[in-house]
């Protein structure tokens, strides 16, 4: 029971560390849920890639918004014209990943983070 135990308090360290993320960086956590599911409890990248978007999605993306909302910090416009794209991109990704394998699948999340990552510590150098 220690073990299961042990597992629901990493879940919930692991959603923690999210939702601060997401709420001070505008990441949306989902970096650090998918990484952390993967690192951590040994998830399959696409489990902890789906498992990522149902907790995510809903609690973050809106709590996230109604604080920025609140701080007059939204541009509503460009977020709505944002709205289709995400929509159709979601739906795109979403297919091509079940089509990679696994390995694959976690070497396009890796590639994409350290792209991430690199354009933005020269981007941070730079300005």
């Amino acid at each position: 029971m220690i073990n299961g135990y042990a597992r629901l308090c990493g879940i919930f360290a692991i959603a923690l560390v999210a939702g601060v993320a997401s709420g001070l960086l505008g990441i949306g956590g989902g970096i650090l849920v998918v990484l952390l599911l993967v690192m951590v409890l040994g998830y399959e990248q696409h489990r902890a890639q789906g498992t990522s978007l149902i907790a995510l999605v809903p609690p973050t993306g809106l709590l996230g918004f109604l604080a920025y909302y609140r701080a007059h910090e939204v541009d509503l416009r460009i977020g709505l014209l944002l709205i289709p794209g995400i929509f159709l991109g979601g739906l795109l990704g979403g297919k091509l990943a079940t089509k990679l394998s696994a390995r694959k699948m976690r070497l396009v999340f890796a590639g994409f983070l350290f792209v991430l990552g690199i354009w933005q510590v020269i981007s941070a150098w730079s300005k």
